[in-house]
């Protein structure tokens, strides 16, 4: 094989690994409504089983860089898939439904492997092209994982069919990891290793400086409150269709899918937008075209403007998370960008936990209808802090003048 076709494939690999990085992300919120019923959970449960995957997937991603050095990256996916498809499996065999967050917790750290190891890869391999159809093609996965848990439910009876399907396959892909590792070879020599080490050791030496800077801080924050309303919105809405609204399951899970197609269409849209737009701009107007959609799902008019408000908002967020790591230099400064992605991403981990199981918090207390209501806040308060970062920004620039 020459090596113009081994770098096709190896691209293949990659985005295939992020398609299946995406699939668990969207069984869970068609499978929870069956799951909660088979382990007599309240509601609010959810958030201990998004607590246990986010710690996970916090712990892998923190010490991927000393993972990738020991094991390589293709060892490491191939041993992230394999925690994965055996978390996702162990989900079905389990009587006891507190070995559910344990077992997310292994769930999460093959997630969290799979993005930090192929992130950093793409990052020192390939251009910047392939890393926005990248995050594109976990928008396929986390598109295709309602289907086919819903089809699960629909003709075997069981989410544990599902879960068994995906699970399978994560096991198979690791497979194709260990057959295929000599395409993953890093071609860096010792003095660029070397180079790359000593840039490391200075940027942990500013991390306290990062820290304590503002706009710093607010960005992180930004990346908490985003991915917070992507994951509560994918969490929840067939939940809020089928027990709140009436609306039948099969439906639901159709609508929960076209969310997450058409969050993935954006993200094919944002690479092309990327050469026109400013990414500031494509956060701010992406963000308030996100606050229409969520309205119209909180006011709840009809049945169609509901549902059309959930295809918006997923078009709508999907170019905010490339687009916020895009412009993090503009809103931090170039000293601190490589100290705040990595906390930005942290964030975002977190949020992704934290906010959704608020959300399950709230509907267990007041009603499932409180979470559009959340869901609109967050846009609100979204806003809000990406104008005070610009309006901080803006100040420091004219004083620097």
């Amino acid at each position: 094989m020459n090596k113009q076709k081994k770098k096709y494939l190896l691209i293949a690999l990659i985005y295939i690994a992020f398609i299946s990085l995406g699939l668990p992300d969207g069984l869970l919120g068609v499978a929870w409504p069956e799951m909660r019923s088979s382990f007599s959970l309240p509601l609010d449960a959810l958030g201990i089983i998004l607590i246990g995957s986010t710690t996970g997937y916090l712990l892998s991603s923190f010490f991927n860089g000393f993972f990738i050095k020991k094991i390589g990256v293709a060892v490491l996916l191939a041993l992230s898939c394999l925690a994965t498809g055996l978390a996702l499996i162990g989900y079905t065999l389990t009587p006891f439904w507190w070995l559910l967050p344990v077992l997310a917790v292994l769930a999460g750290m093959g997630a969290g492997a799979i993005d930090a190891g192929l992130n950093t890869y793409v990052e020192k391999n390939f251009n910047e092209g392939l890393m926005q159809w990248l995050h594109a093609s976990f928008g396929v996965g986390v598109t295709i994982g309602p289907i086919i848990m819903a089809n699960a439910i629909k003709y075997s009876d069981s989410w544990r069919t599902g879960y068994i399907i995906v699970g399978t396959a994560q096991i198979m892909l690791a497979l194709i990891f260990v057959l295929t590792l000599s395409l993953w070879k890093d071609s860096k020599n010792k003095k660029q290793a070397e180079g790359e080490k000593d840039k490391q050791k200075k940027r942990e030496e500013k991390m306290i400086d990062t820290l304590k800077h503002l706009p710093a801080l607010l960005s992180i924050l930004l990346f908490f409150i985003y991915t917070g309303i992507e994951m509560a919105i994918g969490h929840w809405t067939y939940t809020l269709f089928t027990e709140s609204r009436g609306i039948s399951t099969a439906l639901a899970g159709f609508w929960v899918s076209v969310y997450w197609g058409s969050f993935t269409i954006g993200r094919i849209l944002a690479g092309f937008l990327a050469y026109k737009f400013l990414s500031r701009k494509i956060t701010k107007y992406a963000a308030v075209l996100g606050l229409f959609g969520s309205i119209l799902i909180a006011v709840n008019l009809s049945q169609g403007l509901s549902l059309f408000g959930i295809a918006i908002t997923g078009l709508a967020i999907a170019p905010i998370f490339p687009a916020l790591i895009s412009s993090t230099s503009y809103r931090v400064g170039k000293e601190h960008t490589t100290n705040t992605i990595g906390m930005q991403i942290s964030a975002a981990g977190l949020g992704g936990a934290l906010l959704p199981g608020l959300a399950g918090v709230l509907a267990q207390n007041i009603s499932l209808e409180i979470i559009p209501i959340f869901i609109t806040i967050l846009f609100i308060l979204f806003l809000t802090i990406n104008n005070l970062i610009k309006k901080v920004t803006d100040q420091a620039a004219e004083k620097a003048a």
